[in-house]
């Protein structure tokens, strides 16, 4: 099968599209003929920073990617709920950005994919999706909140601004100007980010906000401190174990349960949008992580099979 590996650390350069043999799945596991794998920041982080796929237990040579969607082609004994023909999503660490994947469903990382939901689509709920529900949970993001979003047109954010959103409290969200449009279309009031977020949000909210989230470093959490939020109404999934002024850093395994069906349903009510800014074929698969790893994406960056 085709696979897209890394030898050695550094840029989109690395990744390379390789002849690997075929996996097949032993007890309790299935295979996934993959048709589409959604990026995230964690995807290239992994090929550039040594030590963090070394806490993820891997060496080189690696696989690359975690978010996929597929069908099952493949099912090894003891099985159950899971057959030969089925749609699925999830994730799988490294092994994602190829032909085939064997997942343990012990790992709990496979879901359905619902009919009415594409590949492509389903391909970039795993991550994005659990850590959208989780920044927004750990925080208690409730009706009538004025809720501040660092990163809000990312990968993650889009998610994140919906949810909140849909969960009836006001949402500003830091972005580019150039990001203004596409934010608002999906509920939140922009403000640029950089040197003086306090002020502009200060400006947009005169009467402070109730919580944050920051998706993408810690400048968010930082305004949000400026601004008198309380630290445990502030959340990180990108500014490590311990964020700057008692935040709290969260992730998906955070998430609250049956968060990924919950995103299904809204999506397929027509109540939840995933823009997806490009789709490359694996073939460009330098090309793709180039764009990702740019950090001006609106929305997801999917790579097909």
């Amino acid at each position: 099968m085709r696979a897209v590996r890394f030898e050695k650390f550094g840029g989109p350069e690395v990744l390379d599209l390789k002849d690997v043999p075929d996996p097949h799945p032993r007890p309790s596991e299935v295979r996934i003929r993959i048709t589409a794998a959604g990026l995230n920041p964690m995807d290239w982080k992994m090929i550039s920073m040594p030590e963090l796929t070394q806490r993820w237990g891997l060496s080189l040579p690696a696989g690359f990617g975690y978010d996929f969607a597929g069908v099952i082609d493949e099912v090894g004994a003891g099985v159950d709920g899971f057959a030969v023909g089925d749609r699925v999503y999830g994730g799988a660490m490294a092994r994602a950005v190829a032909d085939y994947a064997v997942v343990n469903l012990a790992e709990g990382t496979l879901f359905h994919t619902p009919d009415g939901i594409s590949d492509e689509i389903a391909s970039t709920l795993a991550v994005a999706g659990t850590s959208a529900d989780a920044a927004l949970a750990t925080i208690g993001v409730k009706a009538g909140d004025t809720v501040l979003i660092g990163g809000a047109a990312g990968g993650v954010g889009v998610f994140a601004v919906q949810l909140a959103s849909l969960a009836g409290a006001r949402v500003i969200g830091t972005c580019s100007q150039g990001t203004f449009e596409f934010l608002r279309g999906l509920g939140a009031e922009p403000v640029t980010y950089g040197d003086g977020l306090a002020a502009r949000v200060l400006e947009l909210a005169p009467d402070g906000v109730d919580a944050a989230s920051d998706l993408v470093g810690t400048e968010t959490i930082e305004a949000a401190l400026e601004l008198g939020v309380v630290p445990e109404r502030i959340s990180a999934i990108a500014a490590g174990m311990t964020p700057p002024g008692g935040a709290r850093a969260t992730g998906g395994a955070q998430a609250t349960p049956g968060a990924l069906d919950r995103i299904a349903r809204l999506i397929l009510d027509g109540k939840l949008t995933v823009p997806i800014e490009a789709t490359f074929p694996v073939s460009r698969i330098r090309d793709a992580v180039a764009l990702q790893w740019g950090g001006h994406v609106h929305g997801k960056v999917v790579v097909t099979l």
